[in-house]
């Protein structure tokens, strides 16, 4: 029986871990455009709040239906996980929406991938999980199409301010993967909703204290709608995949979503690729493949 039951949830995992790429692969380009109305650290709150309103209202509706969820809560032991999640949650998007102002946003949306990189070396160092050969190799191709996207001027080999940002983005959502694993056999509405108010707050408080301003209210509700779509249910997703694959894996399947937000992007703002885009492309396609069949025979 036991084997039978297994590989059904394995592949439901890895339907969430798709789920949740679709979801965000959204958020790149959608926020490029409410960029122009909102400055980035606000933008970076919204979202957040976003995510944290959106599933609180989803734990609300579930409670007033007298749904059970049978989830365990979090309990003090997982404080300084949920701490480090929230601090590095109110890093990242800021230093992607900084990115975002002056990259291109089917760039940052490869770029978006890096966080494999991050993620699995992180998990290699720091919490002893083990990284295949397949899985080196596309980390060394993943970086190499990083550093090929990240490039300004190829003479001189100067590396563009924005790409920078994103890459530092993608870093912190690398440590932050690796502490929400150890947060993923709780109630993943919980954590979610814990991670948006948590580091959606921060978010605002830093864009308060820098004398960032915003008025209008329709980008704003704009910020927050995606926010719950592209950060609170691909989070929601994210974790339950994470419960069942590890942060990795989950990390590799999540890889399709910078290739779902360069189609969009290439649609949305009439960009024409380069030859050093198209080239770069090619590359993290590989990457990305390898880093997907990672452990399957």
């Amino acid at each position: 029986m036991e084997a039978e039951i297994e590989p059904r949830v394995q592949h439901r995992a890895i339907l969430f871990a798709i789920l949740a790429a679709a979801l965000y692969a959204i958020s790149s380009p959608v926020s490029k455009l409410l960029l122009k109305e909102v400055p980035p650290t606000f933008m970076a709150s919204f979202l957040y709040l976003g995510a944290g309103i959106g599933m609180a209202l989803v734990g609300l509706v579930r409670t007033v239906n007298g749904i059970e969820s049978g989830e365990k809560r979090l309990t003090t032991k997982e404080i300084p996980y949920t701490v480090g999640m929230i601090v590095l949650d109110i890093a990242a998007p800021i230093f992607l929406m900084i990115g975002l102002t002056t990259a291109t946003p089917e760039n940052v949306s490869l770029l978006n991938n890096f966080e494999i990189v991050a993620t699995s070396l992180i998990a290699l160092f720091i919490f002893k999980e083990r990284i295949t050969k397949r899985l080196w190799s596309a980390i060394i191709l993943i970086t190499l199409a990083s550093m090929i996207l990240s490039m300004e001027n190829t003479n001189s080999f100067s590396f563009s301010i924005g790409s920078i940002f994103v890459l530092l983005a993608c870093t912190c959502w690398g440590l932050e993967n690796n502490f929400t694993r150890k947060l993923s056999i709780k109630d993943p509405l919980q954590v979610v909703v814990i991670k948006g108010f948590g580091s959606g707050t921060g978010s605002l408080l830093i864009a308060l204290a820098i004398h960032e301003r915003v008025s209008n209210w329709l980008y704003i509700f704009a910020a927050l709608l995606l926010g719950f779509l592209a950060y609170g249910m691909s989070i929601f997703f994210y974790i339950y995949a994470q419960r069942y694959l590890g942060a990795a894996k989950t990390s590799a399947y999540y890889a399709i979503a910078p290739f779902i937000g360069a189609g969009l992007s290439l649609l949305i703002f009439r960009d024409v690729p380069t030859l050093t885009f198209l080239v770069a492309l090619v590359i993290m396609i590989v990457g990305t493949y390898l880093a997907s069949i990672d452990g399957k025979e």
